[in-house]
């Protein structure tokens, strides 16, 4: 179900949308991304004749804290959309409804903050009907709370049986993740990084035997490189997942999935920006260094890699990008990535909290096909789960 699926004339369309964004000290929201991505929807629904109601949470209140509340966004979604935005003291009961039954068509309001009742997040089937009294049409277009079966985001659809839908960005990154799982151009490249192979193990399960090549780099890279007989020095290790890793190559081997490690690494004698580096070959790293970023071959060899794949799914940095001097390989994947979707048309799909913010650090995120919205939540569609969101919507 989609927009284009709803009868909105004339209709209040209760928006769960997800507007956790980062606030300073003084309460001004210093990264607006997640509420600049919403934008289309809710004026998609106001130009086909709605009034709009969002709702979303913020933060992770214990109860009321005028810290968290939503109105500190009131002003911020008001210039983006240029038109005023009343705000409900309430997301529930006379304070939320005084002000959502006196809506006009083009209006909208926002809901205070759904953490601050603490039956949001224990999914409370009555709490999820108080909050579908505030409007005619559900839309869910919070992928990043998409993985939480909380009252605003799967219980409430069963109080539009007919009449609910996703918005557009929720749309937009199912079909995002169906181009990548679903109906891949070939070869199909994942390219997994980040620190610990704990976090991703189950992702790489899913993977390793569905991709045509399987990039394991970052922190987890010498686990698997341990896991082979390999010197490591004091580079990041989880001993009590050398097993696991074993697996996973083997099952790699098994399916016809090429999977590559990183064959040289940039080591430093300790982790700071102002230690010594040197490259070594990332099965003889020295005892006392460690490893912080691929070397230069394996630079070559993955972006040579990327380039040869027409489908990407990019989950997790290279290296310690947040320091400069590690963050080469991750950049030039980045890079490559937008090469490849340039000039091969290939799908490049960004998931992951690093990997999106090693792509804009690059300056490169509108040079992909696309950057979720959703880290938790795209991990567990990667891990083969199927998210409580979306099939409350699709049921």
């Amino acid at each position: 179900m989609t927009l284009s699926d709803l009868q909105i004339q004339g209709q209040r369309a209760l928006v769960r949308v997800d507007f956790n964004v980062p606030l300073d000290s003084a309460h001004h929201i210093t990264d607006d991304t997640r509420i600049r991505r919403a934008i289309p929807t809710i004026q998609a629904l106001l130009d086909g004749g709605a009034s709009v109601v969002l709702m979303s949470h913020l933060g992770r209140p214990k109860g009321p804290d005028a810290g968290l509340s939503l109105k500190h966004l009131v002003g911020r979604i008001s210039e983006l959309l240029g038109t005023d935005v009343a705000f409900a003291s309430d997301c529930v009961g006379d304070a939320a409804l005084d002000v959502t039954q006196q809506l006009k068509p083009g209006e909208v309001a926002l809901l205070e903050n759904l953490r601050f009742h603490p039956e949001e997040k224990a999914g409370d089937e009555f709490f999820a009907g108080q909050l579908a009294e505030n409007g005619d049409v559900y839309v869910n277009d919070a992928f990043g709370t998409a993985h939480r079966a909380h009252a605003s985001t799967a219980v409430i659809a069963k109080f539009f049986p007919e009449d609910k839908a996703f918005g557009l960005l929720m749309h937009n990154e199912i079909e995002a993740l169906n181009k990548v799982l679903a109906t891949p151009a070939k070869p199909l490249l994942a390219i997994i990084g980040g620190a610990k192979v704990s976090s991703k193990l189950t992702i790489l399960e899913n993977l390793v035997d569905r991709v045509d090549r399987l990039i394991v780099g970052g922190g987890m890279a010498y686990t698997f490189v341990k896991a082979q007989g390999g010197a490591i020095g004091t580079s990041l290790v989880e001993d009590d997942m050398l097993d696991k890793a074993k697996r996973i190559l083997e099952k790699a081997q098994a399916a016809g999935t090429e999977l590559l490690l990183p064959q040289d690494t940039l080591c430093a004698d300790d982790f700071s920006a102002e230690a010594n580096t040197a490259i070594h070959p990332t099965h003889a790293i020295p005892d006392d260094w460690m490893g912080l970023d691929i070397g230069p071959k394996t630079r070559k060899a993955f972006v040579q890699t990327v380039l040869e794949s027409r489908t990407i799914l990019w989950n997790g940095p290279m290296g310690v990008f947040e320091m400069d001097v590690f963050a080469g390989g991750t950049n030039d994947v980045a890079a490559a990535l937008a090469k490849v979707t340039a000039e091969q048309d290939a799908f490049t799909l960004i998931g992951g909290g690093d990997s999106v913010a090693a792509i804009h650090k690059a300056g490169l995120a509108s040079a992909v096909s696309y950057v979720s919205t959703g880290g938790g939540a795209m991990l567990e569609v990667l891990e083969g789960k199927v998210l409580p969101g979306i099939a409350a919507i699709q049921d």
